[in-house]
């Protein structure tokens, strides 16, 4: 059971990354940037949004270290072919939405689950949960998170570039304070927990499929 856990998970995480960044390239083409679909964005093949660090370290970082859902893809979109700074928005927000939408989704298939820790149901579970807190890790505004690029064509070009310069440092310090300070990780996971249960994905049937993929604890 553990190794189907760890594989749906996996499989299903790879998944949820393309539509992720899937769905900010498409609203990106509608937008007014179309060299997305040159770019081979308009696809569900993984290997046309990996960046080594973003897809890879870091994702597996969070997944290791408590299980948070982090979109580790990576597209590029030309802002400045966007039409205007209301779908510059969009964009950014295209990616926790479709997070947001495989989550609702899971939540209505667990319904009929069973509470048991055999098949694929835990990994399910789990994997809703994964997606949840991506929307809310996502959704932080501050760079490089989809939060910022929602509210940053709204700032003043030198806080916008400050800011900029400062997203490497910006991502662990967020990373520390989820591990380090008690009550940011508790206002995290209170978030989490409370769409978990609007979204319906069953909490015990997540907490067994976050024993099984997380084996080596």
């Amino acid at each position: 059971m553990i190794f189907l856990t760890f594989l749906v998970v996996l499989i299903g995480w790879i998944f949820s990354l393309c539509l992720h960044e899937f769905a900010h390239a498409l609203v990106a083409y509608y937008g007014g940037d179309t060299t997305v679909k040159d770019k081979g964005y308009l696809t569900f093949n993984p290997l046309k949004y990996t960046h080594p660090v973003y897809s890879l370290l870091l994702p597996m970082l969070f997944l290791m270290m408590g299980g948070i859902g982090l979109p580790g893809g990576a597209v590029y979109i030309e802002k400045w072919r966007l039409r205007s700074r209301t779908w510059e928005t969009a964009v950014s927000l295209a990616g926790p939405f479709a997070n947001a939408l495989l989550a609702l989704t899971l939540g209505l298939i667990l319904q009929f689950a069973p509470l048991s820790a055999s098949g694929i149901w835990p990994g399910l579970a789990f994997l809703g949960l994964l997606q949840i807190s991506a929307v809310v890790l996502n959704l932080i505004p501050l760079p490089p998170f989809d939060g910022f690029g929602a509210i940053e064509p709204y700032l003043a070009m030198d806080i916008r570039m400050k800011l900029a310069q400062a997203q490497g440092i910006l991502s662990w310090v967020v990373i520390l304070m989820l591990w380090r300070i008690p009550f940011v990780g508790d206002a995290f996971w209170g978030l989490v927990f409370f769409f978990v249960q609007i979204l319906g994905v069953p909490i015990q049937l997540a907490g067994i499929g976050f024993d099984q993929f997380m084996f080596w604890r």
